[in-house]
């Protein structure tokens, strides 16, 4: 196998891994709150939206750490790790507990921050300046494959039923276990960096991320990779590029969390109203992979680079915004376990929300797409830090999102997206203007996203 097949299969198993893991853990995530306000009448007493804030607000401070935990561990296995405690906080759900539910919301924000750091280090170093827009939406679409599979036996599983019972609780949660624990297994195959780089050839990332078998240099790395951390955090590019992230937190929150307890909370959507959760669920994953697909297939084939890719995101939510604000009543997001009976606009349509499903996936595959390409471009030899900066920006604006998600009404929760996408897209314009100026001034053909 030539060095570029054994980097384009690290990039499939890496995609298929997490598609594993995430169909149990964004299923979990979509439905979590929905089966939660079903247990609020027994003992438990937790919150979905609370869970996933401390969930983010973990993670955006472990990202400080996680790429000297990399370091020291090493990419591999630190997804493996991570994957386990990814499976025990979904088995939680099996038998919830308020103290279990909310300690292991701690363990899986120490947990993601590993994950994603190591996920982009992975991504960047099978990648190169030609291949990391392919490579970044072959990813992104088998990632997002995970919102398909778990959603479709949601949707099929809870047809019908207005209450969820702890026995269709138990199965899909044992269920959704064995499926993330099945993608932790996968990352075994992965092969290791030094396989997949010619002999002799180097760079920073695996003089951060390279094996040692001395104490001290290992410690040396931790540090080192801490230091470029805070060093890349006040760079123009970063600073910048968070706008952007700070964006893609907030819209992930709504998509992930926040739009299925909305349509789960519709009376009008009858006794289809749960299982049009999972159909939502569905079609946020097709707009995700046709989104990394076509993406990722054309990226070499793309003359204008990043930004015309990142404009059609932005349309695309605000298009979905405004149809949400007119179809969804405005407390749905936090109306009661017997829902709402309020109208918005217009009489609540089960086509526009689903419709706007999509339209929410499509444009979230553009933003985030685009963010995983800019940042192997600019930032190929410090992998690991950037990516760590970028989640940390990400999960901490989550964590804000889902804070207010308990107590903000939809109109609001929209106007915030619709304000920090903007300036979030400008200042991804300027970052992939001083990106293509660097390309032309290396004499480089600018065909890549």
């Amino acid at each position: 196998m030539s060095p570029e097949s054994k980097k384009l299969f690290n990039i499939i198993i890496l995609g298929v891994s997490f598609m594993f893991m995430f169909t149990a853990f964004q299923t979990c995530g979509n439905i979590a709150q929905t089966v939660i306000t079903n247990l609020n009448s027994t003992d438990f007493h937790g919150s979905g939206y609370t869970s996933m804030s401390i969930i983010y607000g973990v993670f955006s401070a472990s990202n400080l750490l996680s790429p000297s935990v990399v370091a020291i561990v090493g990419p591999q296995l630190s997804m493996v790790i991570s994957g386990i405690f990814y499976s025990l906080y979904i088995a939680v759900f099996i038998q919830p507990a308020t103290w279990t539910f909310y300690t292991a919301s701690v363990f899986i924000g120490i947990a993601a921050a590993v994950l994603w750091t190591a996920q982009g280090n992975c991504l960047t170093v099978n990648s190169d300046e030609n291949t990391i827009g392919r490579n970044s939406g072959v990813f992104w679409a088998l990632l997002q494959s995970s919102l398909f599979f778990g959603n479709l036996y949601i949707y099929f599983a809870w047809r019908g039923k207005t209450h969820i019972s702890e026995s269709d609780r138990r199965t899909v949660f044992i269920a959704l276990t064995v499926i993330s624990l099945v993608g932790t297994v996968l990352f075994f195959l992965i092969r290791k960096q030094e396989d997949t780089k010619a002999p002799g050839e180097e760079d920073s990332a695996n003089e951060i991320l390279g094996d040692s078998s001395s104490a001290q240099n290992t410690m040396m790395r931790a540090v080192a990779a801490f230091k470029k951390s805070i060093k890349l955090s006040f760079t123009k590019e970063i600073m910048l590029l968070s706008v952007t992230t700070a964006y893609t937190g907030l819209e992930l929150t709504f998509f992930s969390g926040v739009y299925g307890t909305c349509i789960g909370a519709v009376n009008r959507f009858g006794s289809e109203e749960k299982s049009l959760i999972g159909l939502s669920g569905i079609f946020i994953g097709v707009g995700e992979i046709l989104g990394g697909g076509i993406f990722g297939l054309l990226s070499k084939r793309n003359r204008f680079g990043r930004n015309p890719v990142v404009m059609l995101g932005i349309i695309v939510h605000f298009i979905a915004f405004y149809l949400i604000f007119f179809n969804m009543p405005n407390d749905a997001p936090i109306a009661p376990m017997e829902g709402t009976d309020d109208v918005a606009y217009m009489i609540p349509s089960k086509e526009v929300a689903i419709f706007c499903s999509f339209l929410l996936g499509l444009g979230d595959s553009c933003f985030n797409t685009q963010l995983l390409s800019i940042l192997g471009f600019l930032y190929s030899e410090d992998s690991a830090p950037a990516f760590a900066i970028f989640k940390f920006v990400q999960s901490i604006c989550a964590a804000v999102a889902y804070f207010y998600s308990n107590y903000f009404l939809l109109q609001w929760q929209l106007l915030i997206m619709v304000v920090v996408g903007f300036f979030g897209t400008i200042t991804f314009f300027t970052v992939e203007w001083e990106a293509a100026a660097a390309l032309a001034a290396r004499g480089s053909d600018y065909s890549s996203i």
